[in-house]
């Protein structure tokens, strides 16, 4: 059994390690995580950036990756508490985006402005508590190589978006996308789908 394995399964050990990652009610690394591991925790390709603004949230006990030429522009917060965050290579995730793994990001993916991508569910059924107090649920979410997403979308958990879909913006996504397809709308539905015989993105008809 791993050392990871013996915290996660031992209450007390796992409680004393949350206190030391980070204070109670903030889900926030504590300084010494964020200034002191993280930097040897971040395993970043050549000429990928994390501009200044952003706050990427990067926990030791779950991985952090990005590849070549990829970048996280300002104001965009990045969390790998409950789940590994992994970006692929030439990827941009744009202004203000919010990113909670387990989330897998391909290659040659555009993320416009202010799109939630989140794995995670807070549980709610125990009326006599709050949600808050409730644990969470995480499912992955897995973006494939050359997605566009539109500012303002939400990608719930558990979404698959297959590859070189199209995301309009404003659509809430709550299941999986096609490949080579366009989805718009809350919940987001296929209005367009990629003919190879023709070449033509080709409406759907209702």
């Amino acid at each position: 059994m791993t050392i990871k394995e013996r915290i996660k399964n031992n209450p007390a050990l796992k409680k004393a390690a949350l206190f030391l990652l980070m204070s109670k009610g903030d889900p926030r690394p504590r300084w010494w995580i964020r200034n002191l591991v993280n930097p040897f925790k971040r395993k970043m390709g050549r000429g990928s950036r994390i501009r200044c603004n952003a706050r990427v949230d990067v926990f030791p006990y779950n991985d952090f990756y990005m590849g070549e030429r990829s970048i996280v522009e300002d104001f965009t917060v990045i969390n790998n508490g409950v789940g590994e965050v992994l970006i692929g290579d030439n990827t941009i995730i744009g202004i203000g985006n919010v990113i909670i793994g387990p989330v897998e990001i391909g290659n040659n993916v555009m993320l416009a402005q202010h799109i939630v991508v989140s794995a995670l569910n807070h549980n709610y059924r125990n009326v006599d508590i709050s949600p808050k107090e409730q644990g969470v649920d995480c499912k992955r979410v897995i973006i494939a190589d050359n997605v566009w997403i539109g500012a303002n979308s939400v990608i719930t958990p558990g979404v698959s978006i297959g590859k070189h879909a199209v995301i309009g913006a404003g659509s809430v996504v709550t299941k999986n996308v096609p490949a080579y397809s366009v989805v718009v709308g809350n919940p987001a539905t296929v209005i367009k789908i990629y003919n190879p015989e023709t070449n033509e993105w080709e409406k759907v008809i209702a």
